[in-house]
């Protein structure tokens, strides 16, 4: 997740750092976060923040539906909407979050429309 659009919090690096020298154990990445805050009045997208702990406006979290490893250092998570849940809602922000609720990856992006009549599939893939 490297863009203008989308950050690894500093929570989710200082918890690495912290794992790699044995400190503490990384918590793992337990699910999604949903929010509508992703954009500004004119639509525009807003930059999350490496520091941000929360989503502009969350809305709903829900846990992982799966993961694979597309390749060795990276990882794709992914997890489905199901047709009555955020039926009518314009998703417009998404995060990771884990086992200890701490937002570890967001992205922002255009607002996507969710009927009450169909399915969506969000995928996010954690690189290093």
């Amino acid at each position: 997740m490297a863009s203008n659009n989308s950050v690894i919090t500093t929570a989710a690096r200082k918890k690495l750092v912290q794992a790699r020298a044995g400190a503490i154990t990384l918590p793992t990445v337990a699910g999604f976060a949903f929010g509508n805050g992703g954009v500004d009045t004119d639509g525009n997208i807003i930059a999350p923040t490496e520091d941000q702990t929360a989503l502009n406006a969350e809305l709903l979290r829900k846990v992982i539906g799966s993961y694979s490893f597309p390749t060795e250092t990276s990882c794709r998570y992914v997890v489905t909407l199901e047709a009555s849940e955020l039926a009518g809602e314009s998703i417009s922000e998404i995060a990771l979050y884990d086992t200890e609720d701490d937002l570890v990856a967001i992205k922002n992006f255009t607002p996507k429309g969710k009927d009450a009549d169909l399915e969506m599939t969000f995928t996010l893939d954690d690189v290093f």
